[in-house]
């Protein structure tokens, strides 16, 4: 998987709504999906209501993130959804900085650069 894009990461987010906030272009940075983790639809939304608590899938996947001039990151999405969020690990399982995914049309995307 190579997906990549650039999103805003917020730090240490609570909930999906605390990625879900104004913020100017310019403070986006690129990203890079290592790992897709799809979690079915009580567990997407426990995780996104709660996302500072401890995760047993960021801790067995959070090893291929790393940060860098682009961001290595784990996106997580309900199952048969095209929205989630883009996951930096800290501490092994931890949300340490978070973005809220959406697919784009590949248009947006060029007219971006």
């Amino acid at each position: 998987m190579d997906m990549h894009g650039y999103a805003y990461f917020v730090e240490r987010p609570r909930r999906i709504e605390d990625l879900i906030v104004p913020h100017l272009i310019e403070q986006e940075r690129p990203y890079r999906i290592v790992t897709e983790i799809q979690l079915p639809a009580i567990d997407y939304e426990n995780f996104t209501t709660d996302m500072l608590a401890d995760r047993q899938f960021i801790e067995d996947h959070g090893r291929r993130c790393q940060k860098g001039e682009v961001w290595d990151c784990l996106l997580v999405r309900r199952r048969g959804q095209p929205d989630g969020v883009l996951v930096m690990p800290e501490d092994g399982c931890f949300v340490g900085w978070a973005a809220y995914y959406q697919m784009i049309p590949m248009e947006r995307v060029a007219a971006r650069h």
